[in-house]
């Protein structure tokens, strides 16, 4: 069994994304070829943003945001501790400062009842995580941003894109959306890709200068840009995936409330379930569960041949690179960290293995040995 089934959804869409490969192949624009402004004109449909701009990687989008909305050294940008080190790094590599607000403990998400106080004269952004496939507070984070002088909102949807948030596409719920194409993703290429979405027309051309090393024309130099752009056979990757990443969505969620069921019928009293919001819908970009002795179960289902992962086992406040005194101690996150389990999910896992996933799961938490 995979963790992620690749394979299986290749085989799917081999014809589609073979012929969208090959088309590049024949015509050799592997820098910015047709099919960039052909996928980006499909993905700001798909999410009814004005604006998208395909770039290198989610990560390359998070920073050409920050860029675009000139975030300097002494800057402060709020966010959660609670994610992949890419939210931070690219807030460190501009030199400002992230400031950390703990999380909801049945999401996952920031908790946006702690923003508003960590706000300062200094604060440039906040970056929201929509993790694990389920949109954070968008409009309350909104609110809080636009009370206090419209601060800029970045949502980080790497894990969401395809999600919806109160009939609103993830992605195109603040000032700026950025994800990612990397291939475990919901919408994943073969190697690197993202994108950033915005409504915002000027926003929306700082960011495609940015991309090409800031031009604004062939070797006209309007501000500092990056090499960010995504390669066209990959753009020609998602175009083929696109076919069917409606089904996908609508087959994650149908999935993810198969597996509430079956843990629910089998393993109701050893293992945590996340809360999706009412208003909202996960994707689940990973099916996430909550168990106590982690290391024991993880160690019982690798020998039944079952793959897990752990998204993430140390927050971003307890890292080296980002460690700062003054915002030690985040203790939902700290605590979440200890718990948190992701199980195998694609949309082409089966009824089968799912409940196979779910049985030696029961079983693992059964065997956890008493404390004595």
């Amino acid at each position: 069994m995979d963790f992620i089934d690749l394979k299986s959804q290749y085989h799917a869409l081999k014809q589609q994304i073979d012929d969208r490969i090959h088309r590049v192949l024949n015509h050799g624009q592997y820098i910015m070829g047709p099919e960039v402004q052909e996928l980006e004109v499909a993905l700001a449909t798909l999410t009814g943003a004005k604006h998208c701009v395909t770039v290198a990687s989610g990560t390359e989008a998070l920073l050409i945001a920050l860029m675009a909305l000139d975030v300097k050294p002494g800057d402060e940008v709020i966010t959660t501790p609670f994610t992949f080190a890419a939210t931070i790094e690219v807030i460190a590599l501009l030199g400002a400062r992230p400031i950390f607000v703990d999380i909801e403990h049945d999401t996952c998400n920031i908790d946006v009842k702690h923003i508003e106080a960590a706000i300062s004269p200094r604060t440039k952004a906040i970056i929201p995580v929509s993790l694990y496939g389920q949109v954070a507070d968008m409009d309350e984070i909104n609110a809080v941003a636009k009370k206090h002088g419209d601060i800029p909102v970045i949502e980080d949807a790497a894990q969401s894109f395809g999600a919806t948030y109160k009939g609103k596409a993830s992605c195109n719920l603040s000032t700026v959306g950025c994800t990612s194409f990397f291939p475990s993703k919901p919408l994943g290429c073969y190697g690197d890709g993202g994108a950033l979405f915005t409504n915002d027309d000027a926003l929306a051309q700082a960011c495609r200068e940015i991309r090409v090393h800031g031009q604004s024309k062939r070797y006209f130099h309007t501000r500092v840009g990056v090499g960010g752009r995504m390669d066209t056979l990959q753009c020609a990757v998602v175009l083929g995936k696109l076919e069917r990443f409606g089904w996908e969505i609508e087959r994650r969620k149908q999935l993810g409330d198969m597996y509430a069921s079956l843990i629910e019928a089998h393993c109701a009293n050893t293992v945590g379930l996340l809360t999706v919001r009412d208003d909202r819908e996960c994707i689940w970009a990973q099916y996430t569960v909550m168990v106590a002795q982690r290391e024991h179960i993880q160690s019982a289902l690798k020998t039944a041949g079952i793959p897990t992962a752990i998204h993430y086992p140390r927050p971003m406040h307890q890292q080296p690179a980002y460690f700062d005194p003054a915002q030690a101690s985040f203790p939902i996150a700290e605590t979440i960290a200890g718990k948190v389990m992701s199980l195998p999910m694609s949309p082409d896992l089966t009824q089968d293995d799912m409940t196979r996933v779910v049985l030696e799961l029961a079983k693992a938490a059964r065997s956890i040995p008493a404390a004595t």
